[in-house]
């Protein structure tokens, strides 16, 4: 028998903190499904069984609905929504009709239906869509257990010190975790931007998810420490472990009340040197987050949401009010849209149907080269915004610029919308200000010819540092290059803040890099005037700012500018978060 003592398992880390105790194992459910010949005669019986369990699972879906928009409030109960929306496809239960016509039961009708779906979900590269599959099959799994007469395992029995371990959770799993207030959650899958994990983060529960193999291998009873900073499992600690992570919780809980201090504070230097901390979101249900988190700004908001799990694209009017909605809550707070910064084979569906499959869709049509391929996606969404401007301060950014050209032609077609919506006599502000992210290493390279004909910039770090540094970042056996201290980042980054100013220009900083306060001293040398980072490391970030003096940090920049290699680079910036902590 494999030792079971001091298992250590590492995945992707979700929502912070730290929990100690006891595995409450959720087994996945389990179906045995087979092809029975159904005879011409019992087909419509077999439709009428398979809309009762797609009515009995949209009532339970509604039930949760009801529930999570209880506990957290409207910004967080669209997740169970995008489940009855799925339910709501039409194309779906036409599908499942056509292979029950065809001889098939209901059961293994369905499960054919959303494999299919969900094999085409595997091909993705985006996390944000690839993820979705997941919200698939908890809805496959709830229409097969009510064909089935089959109900997933009652989280009643929970007790207060567990830790779920599960293969996956649904929205009514993390409801029942939140009614019980158990300690933390850990699942075999799940990414960043699974429903799981914004679930997680609006719960406030430590939590890590994509542990591949975790509901396997812990037993209800063990012991489980679950570090939810390092994205770190332990299965039954030996006792001395136990009592570090037992001093650490302790530690990071006069932390927190402490951060909770800084909500209404400036992010402000010792020596008095302001900068802005906003905040970065994927849908207009985290607005409360970000507010009750101190931001002052939403420094990105992806607009990618509105183009999953439909069939044709968002209309001008989706647009506008999707946007005025979050710009009316930010209220006198800026709100930078990015307009939509997707592949051009997502949106194929959609009835772009010349575009194909591209073997790297990274370095394809996506962004603003098909909105400038196909205008109308474009010409809508930017409709949307302008009519949303009036509500708010809204700020307009493009995503994957590569050179001035792209940004010319994407402004004229801007003016041309503008010059429409003023014969329609449609108001929306005159000075809404224009912007770039800057993500791509040609763009960076001519920052001080873009710098003149923009109102801000904006680094996005995630895909500078891959596409400067040519590593895929997700691609295991590189991922270890991908290094946002590599000299040649940070001279980018550099180059980038003093043509900016040049330019009278702000620039603001909205990649992962931005939300690791280990980095903050040095953007801060650099000079960023704006961090844009994910609603929950906001008060960290600004505690890292308030810790430091704006004259230390500058000279520390200008000393790793000097160096060529990264050990020196580390030895200095160490030295700065030592004194910053």
């Amino acid at each position: 028998m494999p030792n079971r003592k001091n298992v250590i398992f590492k995945g992707v880390a979700v929502s912070s903190g730290i929990a100690i105790g006891r595995v409450f194992l959720l087994e996945d459910d389990e179906f045995c499904l087979i092809h029975k010949e159904i005879p011409a005669n019992a087909k419509d019986a077999e439709k009428k069984r398979l809309d009762d369990a797609i009515e009995k699972t949209r009532t339970e879906l509604k039930i949760i609905y009801g529930k999570i928009h209880d506990i957290l409030g409207e910004s967080y109960s669209h997740i169970a929504n995008v489940h009855i929306m799925i339910l709501d496809d039409p194309s779906f239960r036409r599908d499942i009709y056509k292979l029950i016509n065809d001889g098939a039961n209901a059961e293994y009708a369905v499960f054919k239906v959303l494999d299919k779906i969900i094999r085409s979900f595997e091909t993705i590269k985006d996390d944000y869509f690839k993820e979705r599959k997941v919200d698939i099959q908890d809805v496959g799994k709830k229409i097969l257990g009510n064909l089935l007469g089959k109900q997933r395992k009652n989280l009643a029995n929970l007790g207060e010190d567990a830790v779920v371990v599960s293969h996956n959770l649904t929205p009514a799993d993390t409801v029942a975790i939140r009614e019980k207030l158990v300690k933390g959650f850990v699942t075999d899958i799940g990414g960043k931007t699974s429903h799981t994990a914004i679930m997680a983060q609006g719960l406030a529960i430590p939590a890590i998810v994509g542990l591949k193999a975790i509901s396997s291998q812990a037993r209800t009873g063990d012991i489980i420490i679950l570090d939810g900073d390092k994205g770190e499992v332990i299965l039954n600690p030996t006792l001395e472990i136990v009592e570090k992570y037992k001093k650490e919780y302790d530690e990071q809980s006069v932390k927190r009340k402490e951060l909770t201090k800084l909500k209404d504070l400036s992010a402000e230097t010792t020596d008095n040197h302001k900068v802005s901390i906003f905040a970065n979101i994927d849908n207009p249900d985290e607005v409360a987050i970000i507010l009750k988190n101190g931001a002052t700004g939403i420094g990105l908001y992806r607009t990618e949401f509105m183009y999953f799990n439909r069939d044709s694209m968002p209309s001008e009017q989706e647009h506008f009010e999707k946007y005025s909605k979050v710009v009316k809550e930010m209220s006198a707070y800026p709100t930078i849209i990015r307009t939509v910064d997707l592949g051009g084979d997502k949106l194929a569906k959609m009835g772009l149907l010349n575009i194909e499959q591209e073997d790297n869709p990274f370095l394809g049509l996506r962004a603003i080269r098909l909105c400038l391929k196909y205008p109308k996606i474009f010409i809508d969404q930017l409709r949307g915004i302008l009519k949303a401007s009036v509500h708010g301060k809204i700020r307009l950014m493009y995503p994957m610029i590569s050179g001035i050209d792209e940004l010319r032609e994407a402004n004229e077609i801007l003016e041309r919308v503008k010059v429409d919506l003023r014969k329609e006599n449609v108001e929306f502000d005159e000075e809404m200000e224009i912007g770039v992210m800057i993500e791509v290493p040609s763009a960076a390279m001519i920052i001080d010819i873009i710098a003149k004909e923009v109102d801000f910039v904006s680094i996005g770090t995630n895909d500078l540092i891959q596409y400067a540094l040519a590593v895929d970042r997700i691609n295991e056996n590189v991922a270890n290059l991908y290094d946002p201290l590599h000299p040649a980042i940070l001279r980018f980054v550099k180059q980038i803040v003093n043509e900016c100013h040049k330019a009278g220009i702000n620039v603001g900083m909205c990649g992962e890099m931005a939300g690791d306060s280990y980095y903050t001293p040095i953007l801060l040398g650099l000079g960023l005037d704006e961090f844009s980072v994910s609603p929950a490391k906001v008060p960290t970030i600004k505690r890292a700012i308030r810790g430091v003096s704006f004259t230390d940090v500058q000279k520390a920049a200008d000393e790793i500018l000097k160096c060529g290699d990264k050990g020196s680079i580390v030895k200095i910036l160490n030295a700065i978060n030592v004194v910053a902590n």
